[in-house]
């Protein structure tokens, strides 16, 4: 049996309410992420975050990892953006050598 609450509330029918236990860390990114990306509360953000996960299988928690340090680059500095011609000649490089 779960904690859930069943309520039909301001989140739309039949919606449950959960606890999620999460590090500070990790809450503080959740935080300024949901508020950066607009999204009007946490709750919001992580519906949304969860709704894709379901919706999307195919993103493999890897390839979240990948995305998530290719950011982590950009804002730091350590890696920078390429242009969209920079891709195609980077795939043009990589299909000659075959």
């Amino acid at each position: 049996m779960s904690d859930a609450e069943t309520s039909t509330g301001d989140d739309g029918p039949d919606t449950v309410q959960i606890n999620l236990r999460l590090t500070q860390a990790f809450l503080d990114d959740i935080d300024a992420t949901w508020e950066e990306q607009g999204f009007n509360s946490r709750s919001e953000f992580l519906r949304y975050a969860a709704r894709d996960a379901v919706k999307h299988p195919e993103f493999s928690r890897e390839g979240w990892k990948q995305i998530a340090a290719s950011e982590h680059g950009l804002r730091t500095g350590e890696e920078e953006l390429v242009s969209r011609e920079e891709v195609i000649a980077m795939m043009d490089d990589d299909t000659d050598g075959e």
